[in-house]
């Protein structure tokens, strides 16, 4: 899928209309993408995000537009990151 929008830094909207928020420490990550990167949404077996997009030689961890972050979760993952 191609990118419609990624005007805000941690919202990516795709041309299928999915809107996902990128997780803050991924974030540096996207900054290489263009309109016309090729990202797959996958599943993610991961405490944080819900998927990853994947593309542009990165793998960022997303969540659906206007879900929440796991506040716990996210301190203890910039932690380590």
């Amino acid at each position: 899928m191609k990118i419609r929008s990624h005007s805000e830094s941690h919202l990516v909207e795709l041309d299928d209309g999915s809107r996902w928020q990128v997780f803050p420490g991924d974030l540096d990550l996207t900054l290489a993408w263009k309109p016309e990167t090729d990202l797959t949404v996958a599943m993610a077996d991961d405490e944080v995000a819900s998927h990853t997009l994947v593309g542009g030689g990165v793998k960022v961890r997303v969540i659906p537009a206007g879900e929440s972050w796991p506040v716990r979760e996210v301190k203890d993952a910039l932690k380590q990151d």
